[in-house]
Parts: C-alpha cells; sequence; structure tokens
C-alpha cells in the first residue's frame, strides 16, 4: 500500500448519499525515505481534539471574552466583617502605640524628675553641712584634727564623694571667677597671671552645679 493510498481521501459516488471521509498518517517513519518523522508543535493535539471540543471552546471565546465576567464577587456578610474587623484593630493598635509613646514620655521625665530631686536634696544638705566642713578643713590645715576626730572626717569626706559632692579650691590655680571668690588680692610685679595665692574656704560642687564658689585670696600682676 502506497502513501497516496493511505492519505488519499476517496470521492463518495454521486447520488450515495455517504460522507466523505479521510485517512490520516501517524506512521512515524517516512515510507519513501526511511527517516523519522518530527510531528509538528500541537499537531497531535489538533489532530486529537475532538470536533465537538473545538466547537464548544469557540462559542465560549465567541460568547464571553474575559472569563472572569461569570464568577461572583459580591462580599458577604462574613467578608464584611472581617474588614471591619480588621480596621477596628489597625484602630486599636494605632491607639496603643500612641499610649505606650505617652508612657515612654512620662516614664522619662519622671526619671529626670528624680533625679534633679535627689541633687537638690543632696544640695540642700550640703549647704547646711558647709559651717561644719569650713570648721573640720581649718582643723586640718592647722593639723589639729586627730584620733577620732580624723577618722570622723574622713568618713564625712567618704560619704559626700559617694553623692558626687566634690571639693575644690589649691594653691597655685589660675584664678577662675566662674569658680573661685576673690576675697584679697595683692599686686606682684613678677606674676604673669592672677593665681590663687590663699586658700579661705574650699568650694563644693556636685556634678557641673557650682554650690558654693572657693573662697581665696589672689596674686596677680600690677
Amino acid at each position: 500500500m502506497t502513501d497516496r493510498d493511505v492519505t488519499g481521501t476517496p470521492e463518495p459516488e454521486e447520488g450515495s448519499g455517504a460522507t466523505p471521509f479521510h485517512f490520516t498518517d501517524k506512521r512515524k517513519v517516512d515510507p519513501t525515505s526511511g527517516a523519522p518523522r518530527v510531528p509538528a508543535e500541537g499537531a497531535s493535539d489538533a489532530a486529537g481534539a475532538p470536533q465537538g471540543d473545538q466547537g464548544g471552546q469557540g462559542d465560549q471565546g465567541g460568547q464571553a471574552a474575559d472569563p472572569l465576567e461569570a464568577l461572583d464577587f459580591e462580599p458577604s456578610a462574613e467578608t464584611a466583617e472581617l474588614e471591619k474587623a480588621k480596621a477596628d484593630a489597625a484602630q486599636h493598635l494605632d491607639a496603643l502605640q500612641r499610649e505606650r509613646a505617652a508612657f515612654t514620655n512620662y516614664r522619662n521625665r519622671a526619671l529626670r524628675d528624680q533625679e534633679a530631686a535627689r541633687t537638690q536634696g543632696t544640695q540642700d544638705v550640703l549647704a547646711a553641712l558647709l559651717p561644719v566642713l569650713d570648721d573640720l578643713e581649718r582643723a586640718k590645715q592647722h593639723a589639729e584634727l586627730s584620733g577620732p576626730m580624723a577618722a570622723i572626717a574622713e568618713k564625712i569626706d567618704a560619704t559626700l564623694a559617694r553623692f558626687g559632692v566634690e571639693r575644690f579650691g589649691a594653691v597655685g590655680e589660675e584664678f577662675d571667677p566662674t569658680v573661685h571668690e576673690a576675697l584679697m588680692h595683692r599686686a606682684d610685679a613678677e606674676a604673669t597671671a592672677t593665681t590663687v595665692e590663699l586658700v579661705v574656704e574650699p568650694g563644693y560642687r556636685i556634678g557641673e552645679k557650682i554650690v558654693r564658689a572657693a573662697r581665696v585670696g589672689v596674686v596677680g600682676p600690677e
């Protein structure tokens, strides 16, 4: 049997009423050349697809270009409740974040106020103790502090240091009007700068806060 016999389409006799039929050569090897045949892309799908399906697809394509038009996207009651719940959750979250920020600011402000009150309390106690501290300092300068009183004076200094109290003012320091109060001034032709010559009462400060300036006698150029 030749290719012509296989692939040919016999014509029906006139007046017979028979429907013409068609033979398709599905052999994978060309009977003439013996070479393997490469099927065309989509040929097998097109050949194997029933004509009824193809026609149905054509009808669907003609009826609706967008297949999503036939779907119902009307929100249901559950969807509306879910959206409302999401909106309420977002509103509550925003309110919570605002409250948290307000609480953080309040806590920081309370800590600052607490530290300021603590510093002010230390300043008040130090100001009340200044006469006692001055007497102890004079006793040290005159070597009149010994025995138990010397130990008590050291404990007082250690306690003040624990609360951030610092004593300043020493002979030889350059005069600084922001931390020194000059009670006496002596001119010296050989002096090149104004310096502390005598410490009458030492100064005290807490951090950067000057509780009392050092009261000193100074010497400077004429």
